[in-house]
């Protein structure tokens, strides 16, 4: 059978025990404090990020080397027909180049694909998923990626922010600027469009933020068909998180909803509060 393996980075935000059951192998960045810097995930946990991060010092992110993507590659390359390495959208990290030139650094005849995803935190693990899931089932190299491709185009991710300072400090915040200047107590929505931060609404506070994601889910669950992957994730706001998906239930079984916490790598640029809702299907025509 084909072994395809699935490399992605920290960013995609993939539960543990999911990772590990589909053997997905995760490449992390780093987050530096001041003059410490921390590998996501391997040197710092997301209790201790979210701790520091209540403190005065901003965190920022740093890419993973090619040499340590080099690393990975060369690993895996020993019982593998090819790899598909999935990253953090171009236009938010240089994690894709880093894995592209490490790719352009290999000896090995084993295939490497690097594909921008476009996307970030869940959506970027929800094309991932789908690749490893192909891969396990066997599918060969051109396959494999065929489903990546397919997957980007059908992610849908709508993100409810307690505050755009986090992402003004760190300068990703895209279209997203529009936003600032606007009363204190509005909550944005964020989303993304080729691979960008774009506003997508906003609300009077955060329990009304909450109705929107809810409304954002049912609509596309009341399409019949539509949802193939849904997932609700959080960093302090795991309660709130629990609340949706228990609303959310009686549309999709509560089992197959992906949970987890959102890391320091979207944590750093958005800050604490945030619950993150994301889906793969057909995008419903009122959003």
């Amino acid at each position: 059978m084909t072994k395809i393996k699935i490399v992605t980075d920290s960013a995609a935000d993939i539960p543990t025990q999911l990772r590990e059951e589909l053997g997905i192998t995760v490449v992390p960045l780093y987050v530096r404090f001041g003059e410490e810097t921390f590998k996501d995930g391997v040197t710092i946990s997301n209790d201790e990020f979210y701790r520091r991060l209540a403190g005065e010092v901003y965190p920022n992110t740093i890419q993973p080397s090619p040499q340590d993507f080099k690393e990975i590659y060369e690993e895996l390359v020993k019982d593998a027909d090819g790899i598909v390495s999935i990253h953090l959208s171009d236009k938010f990290s240089g994690t894709f180049n880093s894995a592209k030139q490490a790719r352009d650094l290999m000896k090995s005849k084993c295939p490497i694909e690097v594909i921008n995803s476009d996307s970030m935190t869940i959506g970027l693990g929800m094309i991932c998923i789908a690749a490893a899931r192909a891969a396990k089932s066997g599918e060969n190299m051109p396959t494999v990626a065929k489903v990546v491709n397919e997957a980007i185009s059908q992610i849908h991710l709508l993100v409810l922010f307690d505050s755009l300072k986090y992402l003004a400090k760190g300068g990703r915040i895209g279209q997203a600027k529009k936003l600032l200047g606007t009363l204190l107590n509005i909550k944005p929505l964020l989303s993304m469009k080729d691979g960008i931060v774009v506003p997508a609404s906003q609300a009077r506070s955060y329990a009304k933020g909450i109705e929107k994601l809810y409304s954002f889910l049912s609509d596309a669950l009341n399409e019949k068909g539509n949802v193939k992957d849904l997932a609700i994730m959080y960093n302090t706001t795991q309660n709130e998180a629990n609340s949706l998906a228990e609303r959310i239930a009686p549309l999709y079984p509560r089992e197959k909803i992906i949970m987890g916490p959102i890391g320091p790598i979207l944590g750093s640029h958005a800050g604490p509060n945030l619950i993150v809702t994301c889906y793969r299907g057909t995008k419903p025509d009122n959003w």
